[in-house]
C-alpha cells in the first residue's frame, strides 16, 4: 500500500441500473425474490460501494494488491428503477495498517437512495488465493 492511501480520498462512480440488478436477479432461484418489484436491489447497491471504493484505492496499491470488503453497514431509503443513474460518493475516513473505512452515499438522479459506512482490507492476492485454495482443499 502507497502511502498516498489516506484519509480524505475521495471518489465517484456512476452506474445505470439495469434490469438485471433488480431484486428479481438477485437470487433467481428463490420464489420470493422473484415476486419483488423490479428495483435496484440492496445486495446490488452494497456491491456497487464495493466497486466504487475499489476504484477509489486502486492508485494507491502496489502491485499484486487488492482490497477486500470485511464490514458493510448501510441503509437503503428509496427504491431507483431500471434505466435510471446511480452516482456514488465514496470518501476515505480511516487508514490503520492494511484497514481502511469509507464513508458511502448513493443517490439516483432524483433521490439520495442508500448510505452509510465500509470496511476494506488490503491484501496480497497471491496470499490470500493460496489460503482460499488451501480451504477449498479442506484444510485449515
Amino acid at each position: 500500500m502507497k502511502e498516498t492511501l489516506m484519509v480524505g480520498l475521495t471518489h465517484i462512480h456512476k452506474f445505470r441500473v439495469p434490469e438485471n440488478k433488480t431484486v428479481p436477479y438477485l437470487y433467481p432461484e428463490a420464489p420470493a425474490f422473484r415476486e419483488m418489484p423490479k428495483v435496484f436491489a440492496t445486495g446490488f447497491m452494497i456491491g456497487l460501494f464495493e466497486w466504487a471504493c475499489i476504484e477509489a484505492m486502486a492508485p494507491h496499491l502496489d502491485p499484486g494488491e487488492g482490497s477486500v470488503g470485511t464490514m458493510v453497514n448501510v441503509t437503503h431509503t428509496a427504491a431507483t428503477p431500471p434505466g435510471m443513474e446511480v452516482t456514488v460518493h465514496v470518501r476515505c475516513i480511516g487508514v490503520e495498517g492494511r484497514r481502511t473505512v469509507w464513508e458511502i452515499e448513493a443517490k439516483d438522479e432524483v433521490e439520495g437512495i442508500g448510505k452509510g459506512t465500509h470496511e476494506r482490507f488490503t491484501i496480497d492476492f497471491a496470499k490470500f488465493n493460496a489460503r482460499v485454495a488451501k480451504k477449498a482443499g479442506g484444510t485449515p
